[in-house]
């Protein structure tokens, strides 16, 4: 066998030859070529992280019609992607003690974010080095996903179980790429629901040399104005952060976009005799967002934190989860505004810190469930702890809920 460099340069190479909605269709080839593989696909997680979609590169995917979804619970997948580990189901021909086609699965993942499961049928059992192969391909296959869904909307004609709200098509491309990010000295991940009627809720992170910034924010309303707003705030913030301003900044920055934006919309919907529709007035002319900023240098692990009128965070320390309650400055866009204070937030090794949004407290009155729910997770990944915690709260409501419901997890072990 030659060797990984020579093989994966191979694949990339012929990936990048071909046009973007065709690389699946490459990947089975290569397989098929090298390790004799009867039948490959691949499997992406939808926006929820509940289902599964089948992409096999044929002529007709990414076409009208809905996709084909596979619900994930109890099944062989959602192993896959919990462990993280590759799996391998060994069927039986009728009278023969051998074993005949198995079935590989294997996790294509980049930086703990689920993207979704490579799956392989061969004529027998894998051997190390082919086992070996297999993760390797599944591993360049999630960069492959990453790079080309730039240029096709195949991967999320995938993602889309269901028809996503014109406030969510808004408000999802307001968020990060990924939605886990496991960087060795910390791992970050967040989740919303409902995934496909989002609007107002928003997540953020990113990482320079020193630091890693976190932001959780929530517009008012539940509609298209809200996602507009969010897109607004969201905007500002990364406009200042990637500026080099500090959080204060950041804060004032958004404060004034906000409130800019309220009085143009304001302004605009007013009718000839001065008078302002009611709707507009409700959603425009008061709006406001809450939000949270975070700064955690990644040496010490200092976290500058910033409240704007925001539900205060949870913290799991030892096992037992406890209410942050810092200073609550307004929410941005409500004047007038007296300022923003920087306050130390105490973060420490072996931590795990829990943001959310009010949607995630309000079916059950109190935070008491989610508290719960925190602690009896405590030894699981951020991306499956997240996904318990919105799984929860749409079991409370019957899949219903009546608001947008948000929350960013982050672990910062021990060195």
């Amino acid at each position: 066998m030659a060797d990984t460099g020579t093989w994966l340069g191979g694949l990339l190479a012929s990936v990048e030859e071909a046009p973007p909605v065709e690389s699946i269709a490459v990947v089975a080839r290569v397989l098929q070529d090298r390790i004799a593989a009867v039948e490959v696909s691949f499997l992406i997680t939808d926006h929820g992280g509940k289902a599964l979609v089948r992409l096999t590169g044929a002529a007709g995917e990414g076409d009208r019609w809905q996709p084909e979804q596979i619900e994930l619970s109890g099944t062989v997948y959602d192993q896959v992607i919990r462990s993280q580990h590759m799996q391998m189901e060994v069927g039986k021909r009728a009278g023969e003690v051998r074993s005949a086609p198995v079935r590989v699965l294997a996790p294509v993942t980049d930086r703990g974010d689920a993207i979704g499961v490579l799956e392989l049928t061969l004529a027998a059992p894998p051997d190390r080095q082919t086992a070996q192969l297999i993760s390797e391909a599944a591993h360049a296959l999630a960069y492959v996903v990453i790079v080309n869904r730039r240029f096709t909307d195949l991967y999320e004609w995938g993602r889309r179980t269901t028809r996503l709200s014109l406030a969510a098509e808004i408000q999802h491309r307001l968020l990060p790429d990924s939605f886990t990010c496991d960087a060795g000295r910390f791992t970050v991940a967040g989740a919303l629901e409902p995934a496909h009627d989002i609007g107002g809720d928003t997540f953020d992170y990113t990482l320079d040399r020193r630091a890693l910034h976190l932001s959780l924010t929530d517009a008012m309303g539940h509609d298209v104005q809200a996602a507009l707003l969010a897109t607004v705030v969201v905007g500002a913030l990364r406009n200042a952060r990637r500026a080099g301003a500090d959080l204060v900044a950041q804060a004032e920055d958004a404060h004034r976009a906000v409130a800019h934006y309220a009085d143009h919309v304001h302004r605009a919907v007013a009718d000839q005799s001065g008078r302002v529709h009611q709707a507009i007035a409700e959603h425009g002319g008061q709006a406001m967002v809450t939000g949270q900023l975070l700064r955690v240098a990644l040496d010490t692990g200092h976290t500058a934190f910033i409240n704007a009128g925001h539900v205060w965070p949870l913290r799991l320390r030892d096992g037992k989860v406890q209410e942050i309650a810092p200073l609550v400055d307004l929410p941005f866009g409500v004047t007038p505004n007296p300022g923003y204070r920087v306050q130390s937030l105490d973060l420490r090794p072996g931590d795990r810190l829990v943001l959310l949004t009010d949607g995630m407290l309000e079916p059950h009155d109190s935070d008491s469930g989610l508290r719960n729910l925190i602690e009896q997770t405590r030894d699981w990944h951020p991306r499956d702890a997240v996904r318990a915690f919105t799984e929860a709260l749409l079991e409370t409501t019957g899949h219903d809920p009546r608001d947008d419901a948000t929350v960013l997890c982050l672990d910062w072990p021990e060195p």
